[in-house]
């Protein structure tokens, strides 16, 4: 049997924690989108209620994403099921996409639709390779 190193058991306990932290993240996620699910496929809650819902496990989704706990990619499809469930009954707010929620209700309008740019009024940014190519003197 090899010797483990220091480093390579200082690791392994890390790697431990590291495990317990995301698989709680993770457990969080998965029952923040069943919640988010059941209340819009017609459980007994209000209106207003399941948009918040369904905002709730997104956020959850782009944190768990932005920490490395789920691939950027697994978390995009996720929330476009989310999103195009919540569009189908209609549960965007006019008064939350109006607002703003802070922000999120005009993305969450943008990605059922598919044109982010669109529903922000903002036009694309100008590619930064292009902008940073010199052109040629010849």
């Amino acid at each position: 049997m090899a010797k483990r190193t220091a480093s390579a058991k200082k690791q392994a306990r890390a790697s431990v924690r590291r495990t317990l932290r995301n698989r709680a993240v993770r457990s969080e996620v998965k029952t923040k989108i069943v919640k988010a699910r059941r209340s819009l496929s017609g459980g007994p809650v209000a209106e207003s209620d399941r948009y918040a819902i369904a905002l709730e496990a997104i956020r959850a989704l782009d944190r768990a994403a932005s920490k490395g706990i789920l691939h950027r990619n697994n978390a995009a499809r996720r929330k476009a099921r989310l999103t195009r469930q919540l569009v189908k009954l209609g549960g965007v707010p006019a008064a939350a996409a109006a607002a703003g929620a802070r922000g999120q209700a005009k993305k969450v309008a943008a990605s059922a639709k598919g044109g982010a740019a669109v529903a922000t009024g903002k036009a694309k940014a100008p590619d930064k390779k292009a902008a940073a190519k010199k052109p040629s003197s010849k």
